[in-house]
């Protein structure tokens, strides 16, 4: 039964990697190895068992989705009121080292709050909109990928992993982000720093003044409303969680509830035809909901190794074959880049117990940083740069020549970054 759960995985796993080669849609490779999994082990197990089982890690998994439904619908509420185009018009410079540094910053705290996947999105389209030369306009996306990986690695909210480890009690609110700023930042201003070098001379002469390529819909008090108030909300769950000690995901659908009643109130008297393109449902219906599915199918099929025992297994074959948990770490973020991080994340925190790394232990500190900024090694190593590759015609091969090598500096740097604070801080 071990075995033929483990074939399954690694076939799925398969499937998924190589995606945009068989043009298969991830989500449904996923989908289909988790209830495999879950088929292969009730039909060789106790049946009332496995179905206990099942239940209770639906229960788990659960609470990382209606999370990321929630902060996906108020991302996408946001951009339906082109809140993220007063962003867009803050941005002047003619400068090409300058906008580089500026959109990298933007992109390394929007990260933290908007999550990595949805600040690459505004960020790249904003960059098509400004820099002309593709030579150029590629680089500065690739830049775009390192910094969204890096901003999203030092918050609870910043990274769908991260989230996983926040939820899931092996890391606290205020270590996350005070543990990790530095090394993120690190692992950022790194590359760019290289990078710039690479980058020179003026825009060409372009359409700077006039972004927007389509009608605002909104006005601009309604913008700023629903920008500011989306983002505060997204700020004030971890605020939520430390003072109820309830489950994020219930601060996240008390913020959906309060945006909600704000915008019908908002839209009130106007045209239903307007006042539905403004409205939380439509909203809904542009969320990612896809992303959503894929993750509930990847951890389905954790679950089951995990309730096997083969993460325990593998958990001891990795620690008795490494001995420095740093060196494990830091191959675990590598493998990232070719295997999603979501579904290596929820491997290790199957693997590694709370009883012998407890919250807020270094071990998952360092997990988090490395699966975070790991996944920008790879084009494909990450929902940012995959969304990017959408976006944008990017090549495998021309990212692996021109951003996989930076990438690699500032994630080797962010992890020395790392170690260093902790001798510090320690001593």
């Amino acid at each position: 039964m071990e075995l033929l759960i483990i074939l399954i995985f690694v076939i799925g796993y398969l499937f998924i990697a190589t995606e945009h080669t068989i043009h298969i849609n991830k989500t449904a490779t996923a989908l289909v190895t988790g209830v495999l999994c879950w088929t292969v082990y009730i039909l060789n197990s106790d049946p009332h068992l496995v179905t206990h089982q099942l239940l209770e890690q639906l229960g788990e998994i659960s609470s990382i989705l209606f999370f990321l439904m929630g902060a996906m619908t108020i991302v996408e509420l946001i951009d339906s009121h082109d809140g993220f185009e007063l962003i867009n018009r803050t941005i002047s410079t003619r400068n090409r080292m300058k906008l580089l540094w500026i959109i990298c910053s933007l992109t390394f705290f929007l990260s933290a709050v908007l999550d990595n996947l949805t600040t690459t999105i505004v960020m790249v389209t904003l960059c098509i909109k400004l820099v002309r030369n593709e030579k150029y306009r590629l680089l500065f996306i690739g830049m775009i990928i390192v910094a969204a990986n890096a901003g999203g690695a030092w918050s609870p909210i910043g990274d769908v992993t991260t989230t996983m480890l926040w939820i899931g009690g092996q890391i606290s609110t205020t270590v996350i982000i005070t543990k990790l700023f530095f090394p993120s930042l690190v692992s950022m201003l790194v590359p760019l720093g290289v990078a710039s070098f690479l980058i020179k001379g003026e825009l060409q002469h372009s359409d700077i003044s006039d972004l927007s390529t389509s009608k605002v819909r909104a006005s601009v008090f309604e913008q700023r409303l629903i920008l500011f108030s989306g983002i505060t909300i997204l700020l004030l769950v971890p605020v939520f969680k430390t003072i109820t000690h309830l489950p994020p995901f219930m601060a996240m659908l008390l913020g959906l509830g309060i945006l909600w009643i704000l915008t019908e109130i908002l839209h009130r008297g106007k045209a239903e035809e307007e006042k539905q393109k403004l409205s939380v449902i439509r909203a809904l219906e542009h969320s990612d909901v896809p992303s959503v599915l894929f993750f509930l199918g990847i951890l389905l099929a954790v679950g089951v190794l995990q309730h096997t025992g083969q993460l325990t297994y593998l958990a001891g074959l990795l620690t008795s074959t490494f001995e420095s948990e740093t060196v494990i770490l830091t191959l675990i973020g590598m493998l990232s880049a070719i295997v999603d991080n979501v579904p290596i994340v929820a491997a290790t925190m199957a693997m590694y117990s709370l009883d012998v790394y407890p919250m807020d232990d270094s071990f998952w500190q360092l997990l988090a940083f490395c699966a975070g900024t790991g996944g920008s090694l790879l084009i494909i190593g990450s929902a940012a740069g995959v969304a990017a590759m959408g976006l944008q015609r990017i090549s495998f091969g021309w990212y692996l020549k021109y951003i996989s090598w930076l990438a690699l500096l500032g994630y080797l740097s962010g992890i020395g970054a790392f170690i260093l604070q902790q001798k510090l801080f320690l001593n």
